[in-house]
C-alpha cells in the first residue's frame, strides 16, 4: 500500500514522557502497526528525526529503535524541508523559543502542555501560528484515557440529571530524593525552573472540567511547599521553591463546583492515581484513568449516621462497573493519530494552542488566587 510520509522533529525525546509515551507509545507503534489510514487510501507513515541536547543518549534510543536521523541541532532540523511537523517536550522553560521557530520554519506544530510558562507567550504564539497559517494542537491526553471516555458518554448520555459537583483527587509520594530516588526530576520543584504542581497540572483540569463538564468561571486555589528540601540527581541538596500541593475549587459555568486537590506528597489510598466523583440529581460516578463506577438514583441506598454502631454496609459493592463496549488505545497515541489526520486530511482538531492558552491561563489565575488568598474570575480569550 502507498505510504504517505511526513517528517517529524521530535524535541525533549530523551526525557520521561518524550520517550515513553510519544516515541514508543504513540509513533513507534503507529509505525509498527502498518501507518495510519489516511482519507485517500494511503498509509500516513511517521518519518522520525530525533533532537536533544545530548548526543550520546540521542544516539543510544536511536540505536535500540532503529532510527538513524537524530541530531542537537534544532535550527538545522527546523530548515529541513522533508520536515513537516514539530513537536516539543522539552522543559516548560524551554518550550516557547523553540515553538516560535518552528512556526517561522513554517511548521505544523504539537507540543506538551502547558504551551509556555505565561498567558502572554502562550498567546503570542497562538496568534503567530494563526497569522503563519500552520496546524497546530496540544497534548490533552487525559480526555482520551478509558476512565474518562466512560465518564464523557455518560454525561453525554443525560446519565447525571443535572450535574451539582466534581471532585478530583490526584496524586502520589514523590520521594524527596535522599533513601530513595525521586520518582520526578528536580526542576519539578524549583520554580526559577518551571515546576510547581499548579504549573503541571492545573493545565490538565481545565480541559478535563471545560470538555467533560463545561466552561470553568472561577478558581480559588491555596498551595503549598510541604517538602522544602529535596536531593536532586547528583545527589545534592536543594531548596524546594515550587509548590508540590494545590488545593483548587472550580466554578463551572451552569452553577457545577469543582473540587481537585493535586499532591505529590499524599500516600495514595484510592483505587487509581486520579479519581474523579461526579454527582449529579438522577445519579453519581467515580471515574479513574480505566474504570467507571456509577450509582443512579433508582439503586441509592439509604445511609444513616450513627456513630455508636461499627458500619454494616459495604458501600463499594453498591456501585456498578461501567463496561469498555469499545477498545481503548493507548491516549497519547490516539491524539496523535487525530493530529496526523488533521495535517494530512484536514481533519477537525479542537485541542489547538488556544485551548493551550486556557490552560496557561487557569494555571496562571490559580497562583494569582493562592498569592492573593481570594476568589479570581476567568476572562474569555480570544485570538
Amino acid at each position: 500500500m502507498e505510504r504517505t510520509s511526513i517528517g517529524i522533529v521530535l524535541n525533549g525525546v530523551t526525557g520521561r514522557m518524550g520517550y515513553r509515551q510519544h516515541l514508543v507509545r504513540s509513533l513507534l507503534a503507529i509505525r509498527e502497526q502498518g501507518g495510519l489510514l489516511a482519507r485517500d487510501g494511503s498509509r500516513i507513515w511517521p518519518e522520525l528525526t530525533l533532537v536533544g541536547r545530548n548526543e550520546a543518549k540521542l544516539a543510544e534510543i536511536a540505536d535500540r529503535h532503529g532510527l538513524t536521523s537524530y541530531t542537537t541541532d534544532l535550527a538545522a532540523a527546523l530548515a529541513d524541508p522533508s520536515h513537516q511537523i514539530y513537536f516539543d517536550a522539552q522543559v516548560t522553560a524551554q518550550r516557547e523559543k523553540a515553538i516560535r521557530a518552528a512556526i517561522e520554519a513554517g511548521k505544523h506544530v504539537y507540543t506538551e502542555k502547558p504551551l509556555a510558562e505565561d498567558v502572554a507567550g502562550s498567546l503570542d504564539l497562538a496568534r503567530l501560528a494563526a497569522e503563519k497559517g500552520i496546524k497546530n494542537g496540544v497534548v490533552q491526553d487525559k480526555l482520551f484515557l478509558p476512565g474518562l471516555r466512560k465518564l464523557k458518554r455518560l454525561v453525554d448520555s443525560g446519565f447525571f440529571g443535572r450535574i451539582l459537583s466534581v471532585r478530583g483527587e490526584f496524586g502520589y509520594w514523590v520521594f524527596e530524593g535522599d533513601w530513595q530516588v525521586a520518582q520526578r526530576p528536580s526542576w519539578n520543584y524549583r520554580a526559577e525552573d518551571g515546576g510547581g504542581i499548579i504549573v503541571d497540572m492545573f493545565p490538565h483540569w481545565h480541559y478535563v472540567l471545560e470538555q467533560i463538564f463545561a466552561p470553568v468561571t472561577s478558581v480559588t486555589a491555596h498551595i503549598a511547599t510541604h517538602i522544602p528540601e529535596r536531593v536532586d540527581e547528583t545527589g545534592q541538596i536543594y531548596k524546594a521553591t515550587a509548590d508540590d500541593a494545590a488545593y483548587g475549587i472550580f466554578e463551572l459555568a451552569g452553577g457545577i463546583v469543582a473540587q481537585i486537590n493535586s499532591s505529590w506528597t499524599v500516600r495514595v489510598n484510592r483505587d487509581e492515581l486520579v479519581e474523579f466523583q461526579v454527582d449529579g440529581t438522577h445519579g453519581s460516578a467515580v471515574a479513574g484513568l480505566r474504570e467507571c463506577r456509577i450509582q443512579h438514583r433508582g439503586t441509592t441506598p439509604m445511609p444513616v449516621w450513627n456513630p455508636d454502631l461499627p458500619v454494616t454496609e459495604d458501600f463499594r459493592s453498591q456501585w456498578q462497573t461501567v463496561p469498555d463496549n469499545e477498545p481503548f488505545d493507548n491516549g497519547f497515541k490516539v491524539q496523535w493519530e487525530a493530529f496526523l489526520r488533521h495535517v494530512v486530511d484536514g481533519e477537525p482538531f479542537p485541542w489547538d494552542f488556544l485551548a493551550g492558552v486556557r490552560g496557561v491561563q487557569l494555571a496562571e489565575l490559580g497562583l494569582q488566587s493562592a498569592r492573593e488568598g481570594r476568589r479570581v474570575e476567568v476572562e474569555e480569550l480570544s485570538l
